[in-house]
């Protein structure tokens, strides 16, 4: 009997193959979309899940009454070693860290590197896994290296490396040699060897490196090293807020004493909440939008089968006068959706596999594939095919099997009421989802364009920029100006700008500033950048009064300083000319001389204010990263040929790997742009399976009503009047939908944009966009179908009359 059920569910489907395929290919676009988000979120969730031990691994973060004192990722250097040694019976492991880049090189390859230098209980502690090495004795030689399978090809083209070794350059420029002691296997994504996009570790070095590195992992005012533990079992991270502040109380100065809480955060949770939760937002955020695409998707599907299913009621007549059961055709409808869902399924996983790369590509991140999931992921398909088929098929089921005989032979509707109000709500429910994720896709994109605007308060065309090799000295910075001062002297090159940050929100710490006059108990957070006299020029950077520092420093100017028009107004200026030459303190610091102002400009992320801005002399603070370079407009591909040529003359060995700043900016915001991305899709789906259902439906309409249109041409009604009737049953429900989406964006919108200190106004436009435009698909697609019929001979229709 079952075989029976599908061989005339499969006919059923073949027989009305339009119909078969618009049910069947909207809810596999629905059902593929809601798996790949589905997937990316599994993805997200999951970082730092397959570390050893992951439930008791924890990192150490600082929060500070002063925000310029310290960061709130990193620790006391010596916080998590001495939490081991002091507390055993709480604390499992620990791994400490400090990130720095510097150039590796073997042979003719020079490469700029993230390296890491931490305890040798890096390896262990994770369970990483090593391709080559001895992970219990890979990091105790003190030029030993540990690198990733993607270094290991990079510069030897192979993976089997250990005993080989490579060149690595102190910031004093010396260089020494390092031995491959150990090779990685390929990592998944983590928050130990990248925990945050900017620092991606592929070079891990012993603590005993950091000697010959010019760097130091030890000392309580130090606050600028990564720390983690592991908890013994069992143990509760609000079981360690005592023991750590008692190890600041008696080992930090009073300062850092007085001004630091740290706490310990879950690495499980810590990459979905890190950078204010954004993450977990946009998390949040695909989730709606997937459920959203799977339940228009869905209502597709039954709508349509509602609205076929009166369709058949002479099939039901003839098959009960025929001796069929009841029992037995509820069972026909149910195998008949559940069918088509399980095709539908099927499909949806084709596509899935078809769509992943790009999908992994549009969202620069990992997707699992098909047979990488748990066991009990793979039951969630057949859950939803039963589930979805049973909602499709039971209605028609129920209602149509319990027609008489004669009422269902005779076609009569009086006990199988036509819901057109369901219909019409299920309709509307879709185009007001589809005028959502339009209007919230056309917002977010008008947002993101406002970061890369010319708005910023600095012009970011045209400007390259690239690390350089540290020589953090004073004779170090005089050998950078030079270099600096020669690349300027290219043709191509309009000015060049050493600074230790380019404005990507990754500053240089900050003071504490106040009035001459006043205490420093009303001091303000001013962000430090040190940059040299070209940092302004470079970047396009408004000058208000007074000048960018001297053109030549002398040791008398090294407390001068230029500072932005909010630092201004913190200080009580009226106007910018009003504070050339003038004091303010600065806690720790000797009084320091306004030398000019610039006009504001936004140095990081939109979500924060624009602060104020104090510019110290790198002369006389002698910290660096960065050459900005400003080219000159013309042929760009040429202006970097030259400007490469030009490096490796003045900085050999140095490799040249640039950068253009609306690079930089992307990737500050890197998930702004997955969201945009995101939601194109999402909206491109939308109005897809919208049309779908709009088509299978005006297709079913049409055929119920073929008699009436031909009794309507009859009668003199012309191609226009056919038209307009069938546009009046669609389009009010479109309109409908537009005016009850309108609010519910807006509010969504609202609060999504409430967290940007600046953002777009929300207008009307967006929102009339919207409508108008799925009036106007809807329409024109209404019509294209209408017309046909409207054409139609009447006498073929009425022929059975």
């Amino acid at each position: 009997m079952l075989h029976n059920y599908f061989t005339i569910a499969w006919r059923n489907i073949w027989k009305h193959k339009l119909f078969s395929l618009i049910n069947i290919f909207g809810l596999s676009v629905g059902i593929a979309f809601t798996l790949l988000i589905a997937a990316y979120v599994w993805h997200e969730v999951n970082v730092n899940a397959d570390l050893k031990n992951a439930d008791n691994q924890y990192i150490i973060q600082s929060k500070w009454k002063d925000p310029n004192m310290g960061y709130v990722l990193t620790a006391l250097a010596p916080m998590s070693k001495a939490l081991k040694e002091e507390y055993p019976n709480l604390v499992a492991n620990y791994y400490h860290w400090d990130g720095v880049s510097s150039n590796v090189s073997k042979g003719d390859k020079h490469f700029r590197e993230s390296l890491q230098v931490g305890d040798s209980t890096f390896i262990t502690t994770y369970g990483f896994k090593l391709l080559h090495g001895d992970p219990k004795t890979a990091l105790n030689d003190p030029f030993s290296a540990v690198i990733t399978q993607e270094m290991a090809i990079k510069y030897f083209g192979k993976t089997d490396v250990v005993g080989q070794s490579v060149t690595i350059e102190s910031f004093t420029g010396t260089k020494h040699d390092f031995m491959i002691t150990g090779v990685l296997d390929k990592l998944k994504k983590n928050s130990v060897t990248n925990v945050i996009d900017a620092s991606n570790s592929t070079f891990f070095l012993p603590v005993a490196a950091a000697k010959f590195l010019g760097r130091s992992l030890d000392g309580w005012n130090n606050t600028a090293i990564v720390g983690l533990i592991e908890l013994k079992k069992g143990v509760k991270p609000e079981a360690l807020i005592g023991p750590m502040k008692s190890l600041i109380k008696r080992n930090a100065p009073p300062q850092i004493a007085a001004n630091l809480t740290p706490y310990l955060v879950s690495l499980k949770s810590f990459y979905i909440n890190d950078a204010g939760g954004t993450i977990k937002r946009m998390l949040y955020t695909l989730s709606s939008i997937a459920l959203f695409i799977l339940l228009m998707a869905v209502i597709n599907f039954v709508n349509i089968c509602i609205s076929r299913s009166s369709q058949r009621m002479k099939e039901m007549g003839i098959r009960k006068v025929l001796g069929g059961l009841r029992k037995q055709l509820i069972w026909q409808f149910l195998t008949e959706s559940v069918l088509m869902v399980l095709i539908a399924t099927l499909i949806a996983l084709g596509i899935y596999a078809l769509a992943r790369p790009f999908f992994a590509d549009l969202l620069a991140t990992d997707i699992s594939g098909l047979l990488s999931f748990p066991l009990y992921f793979y039951l969630i398909p057949v859950a939803f095919a039963l589930v979805i088929g049973l909602l499709a098929g039971l209605y028609p089921a129920l209602v149509l099997s319990s027609l008489k005989s004669i009422d269902s032979l005779k076609g009569k509707l009086d006990r199988v009421k036509d819901n057109v109000l369901f219909r019409k709500s299920l309709i509307a429910f879709q185009f007001g989802t589809a005028a959502v994720v339009l209007i919230c896709a056309i917002v977010i994109s008008k947002q993101i364009n406002l970061f890369f605007s010319k708005n910023l308060g600095y012009d970011k065309d045209y400007v390259v920029y690239a690390q350089l090799p540290r020589d953090w000295s004073k004779p170090g910075v005089q050998k950078m100006e030079d270099k600096r001062y020669r690349l300027a002297q290219l043709p191509q090159v309009s000015s060049v700008a050493l600074s230790w940050a380019i404005p990507d929100g990754a500053g240089g710490g900050g003071i504490q500033a106040y009035k001459m006059s006043d205490n420093p108990n009303q001091a303000f957070a001013s962000q430090v950048l040190t940059v040299d006299n070209q940092y302004a020029v470079t970047y396009g950077i408004s000058l208000k009064a007074g000048e960018f520092f001297k053109s030549q420093y002398m040791p008398s100017d090294s407390a001068e300083v230029v500072i932005n028009e909010k630092h201004l107004k913190a200080l009580g200026f009226k106007t910018a000319h009003d504070a050339i030459g003038q004091q303010f303190q600065a806690q720790g610091m000797p009084p320091l001389t306004i030398r000019g102002v610039v006009a504001d400009f936004q140095f990081g992320s939109m979500q924060t204010p624009i602060t104020p801005v104090t510019f110290v002399n790198v002369n006389w603070s002698p910290f660096y990263r960065y050459f900005s370079i400003k080219l000159k407009p013309g042929n760009i591909e040429s202006s970097l040929a030259a400007l490469q040529k030009k490096w490796a003359e003045v900085l050999p060995g140095a490799p040249f790997e640039y950068g253009f700043m609306d690079e930089a900016l992307a990737k500050l915001y890197k998930t702004e742009l997955q969201l945009k991305k995101a939601s194109y899709l999402a909206t491109g789906l939308a109005i897809i399976i919208v049309l779908l259902g709009v088509l299978g439906l005006i297709s079913l309409s049409i055929q119920k009503r073929t008699k009436e249109i031909g009794i309507r041409k009859v009668l003199g009604s012309s191609v226009r009047d056919v038209m307009i009737l069938f546009l009046k049953d669609f389009l009010g429900t479109v309109v409908i939908a537009g005016i009850i989406a309108c609010p519910l964006a807006y509010w969504m919108m609202s609060k999504w944009l409430n967290g940007y200190a600046y953002k777009i106004s929300l207008t009307a436009v967006p929102f009339a966009v919207a409508v108008v435009a799925l009036l106007m698909i809807t329409a024109v697609l209404i019509s294209l179908q209408t017309i046909k019929a409207a054409l139609a001979n009447p006498v073929k229709s009425l022929r059975s009359e």
